[in-house]
């Protein structure tokens, strides 16, 4: 079982910056692919980014590309997401999600992810 605690969301003006965090409790954190998440209002989730369990391998979506940066610190078993040039089509709940997968690959489907958090809310102001 993996615990994950998302935190750092809040309100911010377009243009403006955030970083999310994701602490994870629970099994090895290091034997886990993690991922990000969004679903904005009345929507599906969709995937944002991901990295590999040694922060090697990382893959995002198009619309944040460029913008949005993954990392991950295993030693303070916590992911994070950094998040530039926000953008008011940005605004979602956004969770953290890992994956089993004790290989430098990441994968993008929602199916693949074991464990979620609870989710923080983001929302960019125009």
């Amino acid at each position: 079982q993996v615990q994950l605690v998302e935190s750092g969301g809040g309100l911010v003006q377009a243009g403006g910056s955030l970083r999310l965090s994701c602490a994870a409790s629970g099994r090895t954190f290091n034997n886990y692919a993690m991922g990000w998440f969004r679903q904005p209002p009345g929507k599906e989730r969709e995937f944002v980014a991901a990295i590999s369990w040694s922060g090697g391998t990382t893959a995002y979506a198009d619309s944040v590309k460029g913008r949005f940066i993954i990392s991950r610190d295993n030693a303070k078993n916590t992911v994070y997401l950094q998040m530039h040039s926000l953008k008011p089509e940005d605004t979602a709940v956004y969770y953290c999600a890992a994956d089993w997968l004790k290989a430098d690959v990441v994968r993008r489907g929602r199916s693949s992810y074991e464990y979620w958090g609870q989710g923080t809310q983001v929302t960019v102001s125009s």
